[in-house]
């Protein structure tokens, strides 16, 4: 119905869906959903770029997503707007994507606005984003949101060229400026003089930077410092800093914490109209391209003046039009006054002007629903104001070769794209067999884009995709492809055919394998030379070294992308021009010692590593030892070869789990037994082991050289004394209960009272510290006791004896593993985390961390967010137009670096590959290798010969020299 706007989905805003905005809440926060989910947004234009930024934002969970667009789906939109297929063409664009958009989140309210936009729509929203519009009526719409308080945000695509403004008012206030986790750390001491000298204690630099303000907590001695307010630091190194004057203070004895206080900000923002002719608010983002960004911004107001004259866009590759536009550039930079003009950047945006492509919208719809979200929560520093990209790179490198009869509209889902590269470019990408491995948030935002550029869509292309992993709930916030109803299915499969649906004559393969050694049967020889290239969206370190070892290898190129929160990675990989991703280098710098995590936590990370061994070791491991044992006749030989220490362990806790309890074992044979179990263990974590510890040393211990033992980094514990109606006590015993109970097969109960009359009849063993424990202070010193000789042999020989018995063996005594798993909540997994943490940090006094960041730290979640993954993809996919068309300068190729909370951009040149020269040594005739790059890389061997990680090699042409060296 024209003129009206039509409600498709309403919902009540309630309480956030935690199970649904998981990874996302990871990086926005409680607070700033919250706020999200008080605005109504207006996104204006539904082709390409407008349907991108509606997805993004209508996944990131505002309060209401109108889409306003009066025009009628045409050829050239499919080149880019996934929500249209080829039976839309002459209907509108917006009423046509409504029920897709509205089915990517069920707490959105989405609807659609067919009629023309007047300042009485654009009055209902907090924020409204402009795409597809002309500068006339962004100036004009732009001064009305300016004065009546609104958030403004215009965003463009031209070809491979796009632009960005953002205008937030008079008066904007960030809340949080980086997102960041406030940085914290312990203190070892303080001087007592002007200004006060501040020693971090902590196991890693302070992470405060000049002017950063802090709070104090927990001060001994100096306890003047816990009762004023936020102070304001002076960096001195990573490990030290200035403070007010101290001399007045009382002295420094001990402890203490010292935490980042976030700051808020102020910003005022000029209206479009005014920021139009300011050239300070323009920001830089490709170090390749230092001043191009100033011309782009001239160059789009001379477009939108021609599109003003002549009524249209400038025709595709038309000389005569470029000369236009550039003579209307010029004329703007006699006000302008820039000292250099890069107008070959003119003539390309006048010869591409009439694109319309995947990546670059990808790109720029992401960083401008960035904006809505910035907009919406305080969260994050907005653009201030404007930013111009271009690709420019992406087009051929001999543009002599194209004409501008090769770039006219066909008639097909492609025109927008065939507009910038020409059919024989179209023709190619259709034909390219490609490997996409990962079907996640990356991996659906690639597919999206690879359906809708055509990528392996031709009779001799294809694109094969594999992922080992099933849909669940909380992949729905971002990998958008997916649906509740796709809940318990394969990422890929789903994937697959949802990329179908946006291009039916994608022709795509799913697979459901882990890449790695043991597939190398399915992606062997034959399959990699068969391909065209790889796309990486994995998740892990490990995982992507691995895939660039078989991309060397196999000499394909490899693009890859990753995300954390809003920050953002890529890297083109081109055999012989580029380095390669590389081997690991991630260090265990930051691994937490394990003396750390059994004695001596100071942090809640250590106390939740410790609930998250507990968890392995009691529920896991245990019960899968077990079962080796009684399926295994080699078990018991085989673990005594693991060394005593570690045998006695394994050994023993099998005997004990096959014993039942009343026999003096720990194998239960009721519920009760599971309760009195779990009492016990508490017990023996929060009472027994802290007096333990506390018998070896005092809490007036003092080191060799006087001072306190207990300072710095070692909190000194109190042993817990049980509560049943401590609600914390009560949730561990109630999630420790049900976990053993299941590994055995035994049915549990949620319900307290019950579980409290048990508790009430469970005798728990009194506790005596024996001086005989010895506890040790590092690592080191752990492994060196492990190393030596024991005299646990006949404790060992006792084992195998009571294990050797036949009765033992049956499967009646079988036990049921627990594999973690975080995102179920009715399972008692994080249930038991958050309590066995908690308590711990308890013990400790350590803050305690709720359900929400026990979660993402101990089930080791990635914060993410669509918008980010947009992006990064649109980069990514840039990176494949060069790939493809064969580009040879390494000038052409961009590495990026991205970070959309703060617009922190930067775009290079990929590093070269190392160059590797075989030299023939005189007498020997042997080759001798000489590395012009700072390290020589592993080298693989292949039956094919010899292929070098990372480098581009150059070896003599002498046949016998060669082959002396593949001998």
């Amino acid at each position: 119905i024209p003129h009206q706007t039509e409600i498709f989905n309403m919902s009540e805003i309630g309480e956030i869906d935690e199970g649904f905005y998981s990874r996302q809440l990871y990086v926005l926060g409680h607070e700033a959903m919250h706020r999200m989910g008080a605005a109504s947004v207006l996104i204006a234009g539904m082709r390409g770029l407008g349907v991108e930024i509606a997805k993004n934002v209508i996944l990131s969970g505002v309060k209401s997503v109108t889409v306003q667009d009066a025009g009628q789906a045409v050829w050239t939109d499919l080149s880019s707007q996934f929500f249209l297929k080829e039976c839309h063409i002459g209907q509108n664009r917006a009423t046509c994507s409504l029920q897709q958009l509205s089915a990517l989140n069920p707490h959105v309210q989405v609807s659609a606005h067919t009629g023309p936009l007047n300042e009485d729509l654009l009055l209902k929203f907090q924020v409204v984003v402009l795409t597809d519009s002309s500068l006339d009526d962004q100036k004009r719409f732009g001064d009305l949101c300016h004065s009546h308080g609104i958030k403004f945000i215009v965003a463009d695509t031209k070809g491979l060229c796009g632009q960005l403004f953002c205008d937030f008012g008079e008066e904007h206030e960030v809340l949080d400026q980086d997102g960041e986790i406030p940085a914290s750390t312990m203190i070892q001491s303080i001087t007592k003089e002007n200004p006060g000298v501040v020693i971090c204690a902590d196991d890693r630099s302070h992470g405060f930077s000049d002017g950063t303000k802090v709070s104090f907590s927990e001060v001994q001695g100096m306890t003047e410092l816990n009762s004023i307010g936020p102070v304001e630091i002076k960096f001195i190194d990573p490990y030290s800093f200035n403070i007010l004057d101290t001399s007045g203070f009382s002295a420094y004895e001990r402890g203490g914490i010292v935490t980042e206080v976030k700051q808020s900000c102020m910003l005022n923002f000029k209206p479009l109209s005014e920021a139009l002719l300011d050239h300070d608010l323009l920001k830089m983002i490709d170090f390749g391209k230092m001043t191009r960004h100033k011309t782009l911004h001239l160059a789009f107001q001379a477009l939108h003046s021609f599109v003003k004259k002549e009524h249209r866009l400038p025709h595709t590759w038309s000389q005569l039009d470029a000369d236009a536009l550039i003579v209307m550039v010029r004329e703007l930079n006699e006000v302008a006054q820039l000292e250099e003009l890069d107008e070959a950047a003119v003539r390309k945006l006048s010869y591409t002007a009439r694109g319309d492509l995947g990546p670059i919208n990808a790109f720029i719809g992401g960083l401008a629903a960035q904006e809505v979200i910035k907009a919406s929560s305080g969260k994050f520093m907005p653009l201030q104001q404007w930013l111009n990209f271009d690709a420019l790179e992406c087009l051929p490198e001999q543009e002599d070769q194209l004409t501008e009869s090769s770039f006219s509209a066909e008639g097909t889902r492609y025109d927008g794209q065939i507009a910038v590269f020409g059919s024989a470019f179209q023709q190619k990408l259709a034909n390219q067999k490609y490997f996409l491995v990962g079907a996640g948030a990356i991996g659906c935002e690639l597919l999206k884009i690879f359906a809708l550029i055509g990528l392996g869509a031709g009779e001799e292309g294809r694109i094969t995709i594999t992922d080992m992993d099933f849909i669940e709930r909380s992949n729905l916030n971002r990998q958008f492809l997916f649906r509740s109803q796709d809940i318990g299915k394969p990422k890929s499969e789903v994937a697959a055919k949802a990329a179908q649906e946006i291009n039916p004559r994608m022709k795509i393969t799913a697979h459901q394998n882990r890449l790695d050694p043991d597939s190398e049967g399915v992606y062997d020889y034959n399959f990699f030379t068969g391909l065209d290239g790889v796309a990486a969206a994995l998740d892990t370190v490990e995982a992507r070294v691995y895939l660039d070892g078989r991309c060397v290898q196999h000499q394909k190129p490899l693009l890859e992308g990753g995300t954390l929160g809003s920050k953002g990675h890529t890297l083109v990989v081109v055999p012989h021009l580029t380095v390669s991703y590389g081997r690991d280098s991630s260090s265990s710098k930051h691994d937490i010692p394990l003396c750390t995590i059994k004695n001596f936590p100071h942090r809640i990370e250590h106390t939740l590593q410790w609930a998250r061994d507990q968890f392995e070791g009691l529920f896991k491991q245990t019960p899968e030892n077990v079962n080796l044992f009684l399926r295994e006749a080699g078990f018991v030989e085989r673990t005594l070869g693991l060394g005593d220490a570690e045998a006695l362990e394994v050994l023993g806790g099998v005997w004990s789990s096959l014993l039942n309890v009343k026999d003096g074992g720990q194998r239960p044979t009721s519920w009760e037994d599971c309760v009195t179990w779990a009492r016990c263990k508490w017990e023996t974590l929060y009472n027994n082991d802290i007096q333990q510890l506390l018998h070896c040393f005092p809490p007036e211990q003092v080191t060799p050289s006087g001072l306190p033992f207990w300072s710095g980094s070692k909190r000194c514990p109190h042993p817990l004394t049980f509560d049943p109606n401590n609600k914390t006590h009560m949730d561990y015993v109630v999630a420790a209960a049900n976990l053993y109970g299941q590994m055995y097969g035994i049915s549990g109960t949620r319900d307290s009272d019950s579980i409290r009359k048990t508790l009430d009849k469970i005798h728990v063993p009194s506790f005596t510290p024996k001086s005989s424990v010895k506890i040790h202070l590092t690592d080191k010193e752990m492994q060196e006791d492990r190393e030596k000789e024991s005299d646990d042999s006949a404790r060992l020989e006792e084992l195998k004896a009571k294990l050797a018995s036949p009765s033992l063996k049956s499967s009646a005594m079988r036990m049921y593993p627990i594999d973690f798993e975080k995102d179920d909540d009715s399972n008692f997994h994080m249930d038991y985390i958050v309590a066995a943490s908690n308590l711990r940090a308890e013990n400790y006094d350590i803050p305690a961390a709720d359900r929400h960041q026990s979660k993402r730290i101990a089930g080791r979640i990635i914060p993410a967010i669509a918008t980010t993954t947009a992006a990064v993809a649109g980069l990514m996919c840039l990176e494949l137009y060069k790939l493809v068309q064969g580009h040879q300068k390494i000038s052409s190729y961009r590495t990026a670096y991205i970070h959309l909370g703060v617009q922190h951009f930067v775009l290079c040149q990929p590093s070269p590959a190392p160059q590797l020269v075989f030299q023939t040594c005189p007498l020997s005739r042997v080759q001798r290798p000489q590395c012009s790059g700072t390290q020589l890389l592993p080298v693989n061997m292949v039956s094919a010969g010899i292929f070098l990680t990372g480098f581009n090699t150059t070896l003599p042409k002498q046949h016998e020299t060669l082959d002396t060296l593949r001998e």
